[in-house]
């Protein structure tokens, strides 16, 4: 027993899903994995004490199909249920049914998912306890003339953004009248189709900015803590490829600030769990402005273990619990630097996922060096999900010595029979802008510009 929590159901896949069973096992609760058809013979259902199948490939008939979810908790006995990240991570209305399931869901209350979850309603949270923000809309914005005002009053360059978006998903850049007028209609169409939720509002585009976020962690006592900050610049159409910790372009000053303006959201909403705020670093370098919070623990959540010592999943788990942090603000020390890669089963030239049979597999090591992963010999990966195959973090005493051993577990790393983005990565870091630490959320593009 961990406080209140004796089983858990893990709700997810894939490395996750595994990362979720491993922390379970260290502290001694039992776990049930759930899985489509299509994993019947992935990794996390070979290690779970339990496993029950919830449907077939279709993540709509599987992994997002709440019944079969909550059915299987039931029939399993666990009284606890973590989601992980994506699939039902971040919806309310899962954590909702769990609640009245009396079934502990790891993660926040719903309320405090609907209401970050919703960008609209947590800029106007943001406003409320005084976090800087970029000018922007104070709602939705309905129609195309409403738009047309808002952006005059902005100014261009300016961001049109789903309001329940996620993910770097429903985001569209704009830099002039014109392309608003042709991108309304589609923005707002592509956002009902992926969310289900067609508003969209206006934020000002900040330009050149690095993409840093905070850790932050709150338990039921009303305590709560951030764990540094993870710098993650590196994208690719919105979606994170490289992060690390500790950013290397703010001081200890703006550091505070950032972590400061985080809790300040955290006890604005009453928020309970691990999340991450996330904010836009200006080209200054020391102002900083609002952009979301996750509600869940996020993909790149080792690289602030490593440089903090503490496992934040066992973390999620010790809150739900109904246990304190056992942490305070003065005890987190953020050692030398770490960095992570996604490492995906895709192209590396056209980035275009490339499922099939792994044949061979060898894995890097050495102090320093994780390789977060559910895959293995003979394994077959499947079309049916998101591409990742594992996470591939080093840590070291400082940035400099971190890309020399990030290049040699990329090195290392063999995945044989497919084909997967970790010669792209030793591009990358060899690029003398990234080694120098002289770029932004741009770089990525710029860099995928020139090498085509």
């Amino acid at each position: 027993m961990l406080g209140k929590i004796r089983k858990v159901l893990v709700a997810n896949r894939g490395e996750i899903a595994l990362r979720v069973i491993r922390a379970c096992r260290d502290l001694g609760l039992e776990t049930v994995a759930v899985y489509s058809q299509a994993d019947e013979h992935s990794l996390h259902v070979k290690l779970a004490d339990e496993a029950v199948c919830i449907g077939p490939p279709q993540s709509k008939l599987s992994y997002l199909n709440i019944p079969s979810v909550i059915a299987a908790a039931e029939v399993t006995g666990a009284d606890a249920i973590h989601p992980g990240y994506g699939f039902l991570s971040e919806n309310a209305e899962f954590a909702r049914i769990c609640r009245e399931c009396n079934i502990t869901f790891i993660g926040p209350k719903p309320e405090s998912i609907a209401l970050l979850g919703d960008k609209v309603a947590a800029r106007s949270t943001a406003i409320k306890a005084g976090i800087p923000l970029l000018p922007g809309t104070k709602g939705a914005v309905k129609s195309l003339a409403e738009g047309e005002k808002e952006a005059k009053r902005i100014g261009f360059p300016i961001m049109l953004k789903a309001s329940a978006g996620g993910g770097g998903r429903g985001i569209q850049v704009i830099h002039s009248h014109e392309k608003l007028v042709a991108a309304f209609d589609r923005v707002r169409a592509e956002a009902g189709a992926a969310f289900g939720n067609s508003d969209v509002y206006i934020e000002k585009f900040c330009e050149r900015p690095r993409h840093v976020e905070i850790q932050v962690a709150a338990d039921l006592h009303g305590n709560a803590i951030f764990l540094g900050e993870r710098d993650c610049s590196v994208q690719r159409r919105h979606q994170k490829l490289i992060e690390e910790a500790p950013c290397p372009v703010i001081d200890e000053d703006t550091r505070r600030r950032m972590g400061e303006a985080a809790l300040l959201l955290v006890r604005e909403v009453g928020y309970q769990n691990v999340g991450t705020v996330e904010f836009l670093l200006d080209s200054d370098r020391k102002s900083f402005y609002f952009m979301e919070m996750n509600t869940r623990v996020q993909v790149e959540h080792p690289v602030t273990e490593m440089v903090t010592g503490i496992d934040i999943v066992k973390l999620q788990l010790r809150i739900a619990g109904g246990l304190e942090l056992g942490i305070r603000q003065e005890d987190v020390k953020i050692l030398g630097h770490a960095m992570e890669c996604r490492i995906n089963a895709e192209d590396p030239d056209t980035f275009k996922p490339f499922p099939g049979k792994i044949e061979g597999l060898h894995v890097p090591g050495g102090f320093g060096v994780r390789f977060d992963s559910f895959i293995y010999d003979q394994y077959t990966v499947v079309p049916h999900y998101d591409s990742l195959l594992g996470k591939l973090i080093t840590h070291e005493e400082n940035r400099e010595l971190c890309i020399k051993k990030m290049l040699r577990a990329l090195s290392e790393l063999k995945i044989g029979g497919i084909r997967t983005n970790g010669a792209f990565y030793s591009k990358v870091l060899e690029n003398k802008k990234f080694k120098d630490n002289q770029y932004d959320t741009n770089f990525l593009e710029e860099f995928l510009t020139k090498k085509s």
